[in-house]
């Protein structure tokens, strides 16, 4: 097994034990809606003109998938079921997108397809038609991620050279990718982008490997000037990238490409060399921290407790390969003014379509949100039915949310339908807004920019769930089968 796999080994099973005790120690309740105080009302919100509730389903079996089930009336019946209460005069967070990163791998396989299937899956994933899912949060490596075909960055240099002035910058290595984000664009004008790199060019580092080591302080600036150069060049091309993180996953070195970034590393790097850049070149991407598990979030507190670094960041971006998602929560409280990010979880090529539809749903969608994330986001998009492609000691075992079988045909996996079920029905600047979880129910709710109210309810019990939906004062019934997902919008 490669070092990198047990950082990517399925969540459930890396609660070892001294993670464990840390998170019962340390985190709160996912319950956050009732403990935490809520943003002050914004307006807006479901003003009770509604009969009938739209309702979507996905059950874990796979016998049902993101289908349309027959509405369900506000019509108050009597019954004896369990309540679930949606209460949009408590407003938290506003939400900037549900998606994947779009890796060089996942772009490499898409192009394989007939031009014709690609824009039948460009358009299912990226527009806004009835027929489609509406992502609208995407995720890149700046350079190589561990899912291309190999290692590089945008400024390489042959052994013992290096380029103080970046003046062999190129983004070359990345043409296919930057044409695949102009078609997603012209698709999704509005669809937000982040991006991240795995590793500096391997000059700048202290072991000249592009598999872990440090970046060497004395490169801090020119580096700083490399995320610059790379905002700028994606700007010529007509794409806009909203936020960076500094480093994926600063603490796991073990992978290819790898870089490890302590905090205090990490804390000196944005406010003496990133922040002070960005500041000067005008540049207004938003500076996010970490970009690692859940199990470390005195990291992300660590900088933020900076106050000469804290000034350029604008949050933290998580995983949860280890760790409890409600530690975000403990980061909202202890920093309000900072916005959180869930950026990354993979589902595997060993685990199955139920378990994943499960664990993802109440973590990644509703754990992440009700946890003050703006975004969630899955891992890899795309890639071939043997999970390639990936580097020489990259993941393995990565399963993309789409399995590109030959140039004409497609297969959507697990993580296409966990994403779905939000993307589709919670549009840029939603609002998240109070809903009560009751039974074996998990949920979330949020009120949109057209003012309907989308709730989304996991029963990861093996029994039906009956239960009322009830806001401002209408009820209405309904029932979710046994291990199934459901969003209703009304």
């Amino acid at each position: 097994m490669k070092m990198f796999t047990k950082s990517k080994a399925y969540p459930n099973k890396m609660f070892f034990f001294g993670i464990a005790i840390f998170s019962l120690m340390f985190c709160q309740s996912n319950t956050v809606d009732e403990q935490t105080p809520p943003d002050p009302p914004t307006g807006g919100g479901n003003n009770g003109n509604y009969a009938t509730a739209s309702f979507w389903l996905t059950k874990a079996d796979e016998s049902t998938k993101l289908q349309k089930q027959t509405d369900i009336l506000f019509n108050n019946a009597t019954n004896n079921y369990q309540t679930l209460d949606v209460d949009a005069s408590q407003k938290y967070q506003t939400i900037d997108g549900f998606g994947y990163t779009l890796t060089g791998g996942s772009v490499q396989v898409i192009n394989q397809l007939s031009a014709a299937k690609k824009e039948e899956l460009l358009q299912d994933l990226f527009s806004n038609k009835d027929n489609s899912i509406a992502v609208s949060y995407i995720r890149l490596s700046i350079g190589a991620s561990d899912l291309n075909s190999s290692v590089f960055s945008y400024d390489d240099m042959p052994a013992g050279q290096t380029d103080l002035s970046l003046a062999n910058f190129s983004l070359a290595k990345d043409q296919a990718l930057i044409e695949m984000l102009k078609k997603i664009l012209t698709i999704n004008p509005n669809i937000k982008i982040m991006a991240t790199p795995w590793s500096p060019p391997v000059w700048m580092k202290d072991n000249g490997s592009t598999i872990g080591g440090s970046l060497q302080p004395q490169y801090y600036n020119v580096y700083a000037q490399y995320f610059v150069k790379y905002i700028q060049a994606m700007k010529a091309q007509g794409i806009t990238i909203d936020a960076i993180t500094p480093q994926n996953e600063p603490l796991h070195p073990g992978n290819n490409p790898s870089l490890l970034m302590t905090a205090p590393q990490q804390a000196t790097f944005i406010k003496n060399s990133l922040g002070p850049a960005f500041q000067a070149a005008n540049i207004t991407t938003k500076i996010v921290l970490y970009d690692h598990n859940c199990d470390k979030p005195e990291y992300p507190m660590e900088i933020l407790a900076d106050a000469e670094a804290s000034k350029y960041v604008d949050g933290s971006a998580f995983h949860l390969y280890a760790g409890n998602i409600a530690v975000l929560s403990n980061v909202h409280l202890a920093y309000p003014t900072k916005n959180l990010y869930f950026t990354e979880q993979w589902t595997g090529s060993t685990s199955s379509f139920s378990d994943d539809l499960m664990w993802h749903s109440k973590n990644v969608i509703i754990g992440s949100m009700r946890n003050w994330s703006k975004i969630a986001l899955e891992w890899n998009l795309a890639n071939d039915p043997n999970f390639n492609p990936h580097t020489d000691g990259g993941c393995t075992q990565c399963k993309g949310a789409i399995t590109v079988n030959h140039n004409e045909a497609f297969t959507k996996n697990v993580a296409y339908y966990i994403i779905a079920h939000a993307s589709k029905f919670v549009p840029q600047n939603s609002q998240r807004i109070a809903s009560t979880q009751p039974g074996n129910l998990s949920s979330v709710a949020f009120t949109t920019p057209d003012g309907k109210t989308t709730l989304i309810v996991l029963n990861e019990g093996n029994a039906t769930e009956n239960f009322n939906i009830k806001m401002n004062g209408k009820s209405a019934a309904t029932s979710l089968p046994a291990r199934a997902v459901a969003t209703y919008v009304f």
